[in-house]
């Protein structure tokens, strides 16, 4: 991993809020605030908290932990995944493997919630991705029927249902589609 600083893409969140949202490459900094991270079981079951994934994120290349930040501090957090990690997901788009990534393992802190972060950061994604992953030309999830909202947030930053689905450990799954060029 990696942990030299970067340049991040910034975003307001609105005139009204004197903060502002990045998306940032994870650093140490941003451990012990990761760590602390909670879910309402409602939500945990949808998604997986940063101490259960940032190990394997910290060494697998192919993985990309990032941090949602407002202000400085980690509201949020995702993980990005080539390679490897897009291959159960080929059959679900005519995009080369090499041009392909996952997003995984989207949150934001329940303390942190109903800010708009998780709207912001989603609609710092294409950005973000063309800045760093420049050979990415198409992001993909899978998104649980039941989760509506995390459809709806992702249809209003710019992702596509195609009417593709897959079984899922909690149920049917949307594989949804973001097309980055």
């Amino acid at each position: 991993m990696n942990f030299d600083a970067e340049p991040n893409v910034h975003l307001p969140i609105s005139k009204k809020l004197p903060q502002s949202v990045r998306l940032e490459r994870l650093q140490p900094r941003h451990l012990e605030q990761l760590l602390s991270f909670e879910l309402p079981e409602d939500q945990h079951c949808f998604t997986a908290l940063p101490i259960e994934v940032l190990e394997i994120s910290i060494r697998d290349p192919e993985r990309h932990p990032i941090v949602i930040t407002a202000d400085e501090q980690a509201v949020g957090f995702f993980v990005l995944h080539e390679g490897s990690g897009v291959s159960t997901y080929l059959s679900y788009t005519s995009t080369p493997s090499e041009q392909l990534m996952l997003l995984r393992a989207l949150l934001i802190d329940h303390k942190q919630q109903g800010h708009g972060y998780a709207r912001l950061a989603m609609e710092a994604l294409r950005a973000f991705v063309k800045e760093h992953f420049p050979h990415i030309r198409e992001i993909v999830l899978a998104v649980n029927v039941s989760n509506e909202p995390a459809q709806k947030l992702y249809v209003r930053t710019g992702f596509e249902d195609r009417s593709m689905r897959r079984p899922g450990v909690m149920g049917a799954q949307w594989i949804m589609h973001y097309v980055v060029e």
